[in-house]
């Protein structure tokens, strides 16, 4: 199954959890287990991951957990393991692409929140992907949410073993920083 089986879960729909399933707290990004059998309402379904209310908090479910909402787990993004560095930026701009503002149904990048992206090999060896990021407003309590959505979904590439994400204020976003899609999907033409 694909990313297309997220786009037919619809807004208010109720779901039983087929099993425990750990989930991201939203605004905290602290993961959390929800249990089986527990209801869920769909808040939205964008990219790989979905946005649930359960007990009057939302959380944010990762498409490799989906199978706990009954539907197909989405494979963990990675890539293969002689991929350059061009290709690892590029996988890593894939993955910021399947990220949602759980309150906004536009990826981070379109939305105009991601500022930067750079690669690092650190003296051990490793590889550190940091991405210099804003939100909407410095109130905004989603930085924690959308900073471990993305960090797990870039830890997938086996080249890529540590994500830091600088949450910056300067320049302050506005709509301006919009991709043009994005103002066209939220209506702001």
């Amino acid at each position: 199954m694909d990313i297309e089986q997220v786009a037919r879960l619809e807004r208010g729909q109720k779901l039983p959890l087929q099993r425990d399933v750990d989930a991201i707290a939203i605004p905290f990004g602290k993961t959390e287990t929800l249990a089986e059998d527990s209801i869920v309402s769909v808040m939205q379904a964008k990219g790989s991951s979905v946005s649930v209310g359960f007990e009057g908090r939302l959380y944010l479910i990762e498409g490799r957990h989906l199978d706990a909402l009954g539907l197909e787990p989405l494979p963990r993004p990675t890539l293969p393991e002689d991929a350059n560095d061009e290709e690892i930026e590029q996988f890593v701009w894939d993955q910021l692409r399947t990220c949602f503002d759980p309150e906004i149904p536009v990826n981070i990048v379109d939305l105009g929140l991601v500022y930067g992206c750079r690669l690092e090999r650190l003296i051990n060896g490793e590889r550190m992907v940091t991405i210099r990021m804003t939100l909407t407003a410095p109130g905004c309590g989603m930085g924690d949410v959308i900073a471990a959505d993305a960090r797990n979904k870039i830890l997938g590439a086996p080249q890529i073993n540590k994500v830091h994400t600088e949450i910056v204020f300067s320049p302050p976003w506005s709509r301006d920083m919009m991709s043009d899609e994005a103002k066209l999907e939220l209506g702001m033409f």
